[in-house]
């Protein structure tokens, strides 16, 4: 079904991008980058430093020929040459043929992101946690919202590192940002009416609504300089702050804990801005299939359990549909055990797999030289005569020979903390990578369509990001915690649009140019800014309001007003609504 959705709507945006004129987007440029001449053409015909979604206005036959000669058609980083591919490679009559492999590509890119941040990232950013003794509150406003918003943060700090997929980091914060406060959290409402925490809402309210009101004032003035940069960094340490301070003087007030539930009643966390991650443990039945008897496996049977991403009594209890998605599911699973380690803190031994954590230390340093800029440094000859690669090899090599030699299949060295952060590194590495080649797909969406890239990423980055916490979020109210839920809609984009923002500029800086230039061309940006500022506003008034009880007029006063946003939206980006110029 998610994939006859893109499809449907790749056709309807292509149709409507036919009978749109073009429209600029907001880049972000380095003063570096104005100095890169005046658009002009040579006597072929063919742009130099023209606009590359006017390929599709040429003859067919100079399709390949524009792009190859364009400077705005090259795609910076990734493995594959998208643009390369649709316009040089398919025949200009399987241009749909293209498209539909594309958007097979951009779910499985979508997928690829979810598995490695839920099952990989995450769970090392919570052994790295446990391992540095933090609170579950410090825990679940930094490694806990680092883990779930990763592929939200990667996704917009490589955008910001192109200028002219900045319009994509734009509309996937802001994008994002609306679909989360008011479809999220109006499915909430609508699925378990319930009364909102008073205090963490009110905070995480206030301060999303500066985080926006900062962009909004960084996009006016056109320029993020790397005190502003700093300062978004700066406010979500203010956060944390807040946080844990919040979280201090409610366990004062209330006595440093609550009475025990009774037998009939869920077990509550101590305190409702707590954002415990409801995950199964990946060994459910495993104690009712534990042999009595010690019995000691071989490092080959180890090894083999250890890759194997299927478990077959699961399997069996799994409807159809969880099978095929599994299916799926299953390539990029192996890939990731085979190059990913994982620590467990809940389990006893640790999740210490010997012969694979061994094959670990060979496989995710070379993973992190053959993902970073592209494999540029790993293919990186040494003299003109050895790899990096190599090196890189022969050093881990010899490393995981000696922990292989001074270590037991039983029981985890002291050192196994390190592990997880090898893991939470190589992660970190497989999702940048995905996020890199999930820009430059989406980018080249954008021109086959002739679309901006703010709608690329208010719709469809937007989307693909939210789409794992909307199913949590939702999970979680069904199962009578509605307002854990609810805090998280608001918790997490606090992070994503700070930390997403800030780094994104702060890492497109250099020590010459301390100035990332904003130019907001585009009247679908100003709308975006001031549909999720109104949302925040309609949410801070009519919540406390409604004395915080929450019910089903609330949830869909906000799908509502949603659904108004986007039609506004598409129909400015298809110029039906535009500004009256004189």
């Amino acid at each position: 079904m998610g994939t006859l959705w893109v499809l449907s709507l790749a056709g309807a945006l292509s149709l409507a991008g036919a009978l749109a004129g073009d429209n600029r987007t907001p880049r972000a440029v380095t003063p570096a980058a104005l100095d890169t001449g005046s658009t002009r053409e040579d006597p072929m015909g063919h742009g130099q430093g023209l606009d590359c979604r006017e390929v599709r206005k040429h003859n067919s036959s100079e399709w390949c020929r524009f792009v190859r000669g364009n400077p705005d058609c090259r795609l910076e980083g990734g493995f594959l040459d998208y643009l390369g591919g649709v316009f040089c490679v398919f025949p200009p009559g399987l241009l749909p043929l293209a498209v539909t492999l594309y958007a097979l590509w951009l779910l499985y890119l979508f997928v690829i992101l979810g598995v490695t941040a839920e099952k990989f990232f995450c769970p090392n950013l919570s052994a790295i946690s446990t391992n540095l003794k933090l609170s579950h509150n410090v825990a679940g406003v930094t490694f806990l919202a680092f883990g779930n918003g990763a592929p939200d943060v990667f996704s917009a700090v490589v955008a910001f590192s192109d200028p002219r997929t900045a319009g994509l980091a734009v509309g996937a914060v802001f994008g994002a940002g609306i679909f989360v406060t008011t479809v999220v959290a109006g499915g909430i409402a609508l699925v378990k009416p319930f009364t909102a925490a008073s205090r963490p809402f009110l905070r995480d309210a206030i301060f999303y609504m500066v985080a926006v009101f900062l962009t909004f004032l960084v996009l006016y003035l056109g320029r993020i300089t790397l005190g502003e940069a700093l300062g978004y960094l700066g406010l979500y340490v203010f956060y944390v702050f807040a946080v844990v301070l919040c979280t201090w003087i409610h366990r004062r007030q209330r006595g440093d804990g609550l009475a025990p539930p009774r037998p009939w009643e869920p077990e509550m966390p101590t305190d409702a801005e707590e954002r415990e991650s409801s995950g199964t443990n990946s060994g459910d039945y495993g104690e009712e299939y534990r042999p009595l008897l010690p019995y000691h496996e071989t490092s080959l049977h180890i090894l083999a359990s250890a890759l194997s991403p299927l478990d077959q009594r699961k399997w069996r209890r799994k409807p159809w549909y969880w099978r095929l998605f599994k299916v799926f599911k299953v390539p990029v699973e192996l890939v990731l055990l085979l190059t990913v380690p994982v620590v467990d803190p809940d389990k006893d031994d640790l999740n210490w797999k010997r012969p694979l954590n061994c094959l670990h230390i060979v496989t995710s340093p070379l993973l992190c030289v053959l993902t970073l800029k592209s494999g540029a440094y790993g293919l990186y000859q040494i003299q003109g005569i050895f790899p990096v690669w190599g090196l890189v090899m022969l050093v881990g090599s010899v490393l995981a020979i000696i922990i292989f030699l001074t270590t037991t299949n039983e029981e985890p060295p002291k050192y196994h903390c390190v592990f997880a952060f090898l893991g939470f590194l190589a992660s970190a590495m497989w999702i940048n990578a995905a996020a890199t080649e999930l820009v430059n797909i989406l980018r080249t969406l954008g021109i086959i369509f002739q679309l901006s890239n703010t709608v690329l990423g208010l719709t469809l980055l937007a989307w693909g990001n939210s789409i794992g916490d909307t199913f949590s979020d939702l999970t979680m109210a069904r199962q009578g915690y509605p307002r854990m839920a609810f805090s998280a809609c608001f918790g997490g984009i606090i992070f994503n649009i700070l930390v997403g923002v800030g780094l994104g500029c702060l890492l497109q800086m250099t020590s010459s140019q301390l100035v990332v230039k904003l130019e907001p061309d585009s009247l679908l940006v100003w709308i975006l800014a001031g549909a999720l500022g109104l949302s925040l506003v309609f949410s801070f008034v009519a919540v406390p309001a409604q004395c915080f009880q929450l019910g089903k007029a609330y949830g869909v006063c906000l799908i509502l007003y949603y659904l108004a946003f986007l039609c506004v939206a598409l129909l400015t980006e298809f110029r039906v609504i535009r500004l009256a110029t004189a």
